[in-house]
């Protein structure tokens, strides 16, 4: 009796292999990684990203996130999308400016006049052929996230003029344009990965770092820097990525779904960016940090020799500062 079941059996097992691998198979999965903690609002903007995608494909399309540089820094994953081992991250426009050139536009200080004339250039036409720039290196962009404007904050005294900076070490992202951008105003740059940085600082390998207010509080680097001061010297975007080899894998309704949930986690990031950047600078004012003003002036006209050098080097990127500035 249980020699005439076993076939049966047999046969209805590889009945249940074949339909539940014909069921993996159809749901998509997109790994999504970055270096970002879960408490930062671009984070919380790639899980609406993911709730959009699941909403829009009925389940058929699954994004998974992988936060706090689990899957590598912010450059191993871009390196990783180009080869397609991961499918999608978010890096800032810095440190993409190494793998397309035409991104290091953004990181000239003092580039936008105000936040709607950034907004006005992201969404505008310049915007969009800039995130489709690093496809000819593997990269597609999908969307600008806010990071709003980074300023300098350091251990043991504000910046309130660019000589405040002399003889410190600033830690920068990996950028050729952020470094010229420290050296300019007197500083020493010193590239550290994002996710060792509060090492760094606690260990007094760098003095100082530049960013946003939401990432100063979320990174917690306030425990160790007490000074902040807002200069404002960039504004340079997120920009949410995916790998050329994952897109073209994927069907027509497939970029749809990812390309229009995309667009939408943008519209809701600008919106909690606004409210985390309120809130981190009140906890921040709470947590004993020192938050100046300077003067703009004086950063501006100390960082001015970079645009005649980007004119005489590299005027294909000046030609695109050029048009920016054009934009009303």
């Amino acid at each position: 009796m249980t020699i005439k079941k076993l076939p049966i059996l047999s046969f209805c097992v590889i009945l249940t292999l074949l339909f539940s691998c014909q069921g993996v198979t159809e749901k998509r999965i997109i790994k999504l990684g970055h270096g970002l903690g879960i408490t930062h609002p671009v984070h919380e903007a790639m899980l609406f990203l993911a709730e959009k995608v699941e909403e829009k494909s009925g389940g058929k399309m699954v994004v998974r996130i992988y936060p706090n540089q689990q899957l590598g820094s912010e450059r191993e994953l871009v390196e990783l999308l180009q080869i397609g081992s991961l499918g999608m991250t978010k890096v800032s426009s810095a440190a993409l400016e190494g793998f397309a050139p035409t991104m290091q536009v953004f990181g000239m200080p003092y580039l936008f006049r105000d936040d709607e004339h950034q907004l006005a250039v992201l969404n505008g036409e310049i915007g969009k052929k800039l995130l489709l720039d690093p496809e000819k290196y593997l990269l597609r962009g999908l969307c600008y996230y806010d990071a709003g404007k980074r300023s300098f904050y350091t251990k043991n005294k504000p910046i309130e003029t660019p000589a405040d900076l002399a003889g410190l070490k600033i830690r920068v992202m990996e950028s050729n344009t952020a470094s010229n951008m420290v050296k300019s105003l007197g500083g020493s740059p010193t590239p550290v990965s994002y996710g060792e940085l509060y090492t760094a600082l606690q260990q007094g390998i760098v003095d100082g770092a530049e960013n946003n207010a939401p990432s100063l509080y979320t990174s917690k680097h306030y425990e160790v820097c007490k000074f902040y001061s807002i200069d404002e010297h960039t504004a340079l975007p997120d920009v949410m990525i995916v790998s050329t080899k994952v897109w073209e894998s994927l069907t027509e309704q497939e970029q749809q779904w990812l390309q229009e949930a995309a667009d939408e986690s943008a519209i809701y990031e600008y919106k909690i960016w606004a409210e985390a950047t309120e809130e981190s600078l009140s906890e921040l004012e709470k947590a004993g940090v020192t938050i100046s003003y300077p003067d703009k002036e004086p950063f501006r006209a100390a960082v001015e020799p970079m645009y005649t050098n980007l004119k005489i080097q590299q005027p294909e990127i000046y030609k695109i500062v050029e048009e920016i500035r054009a934009v009303k």
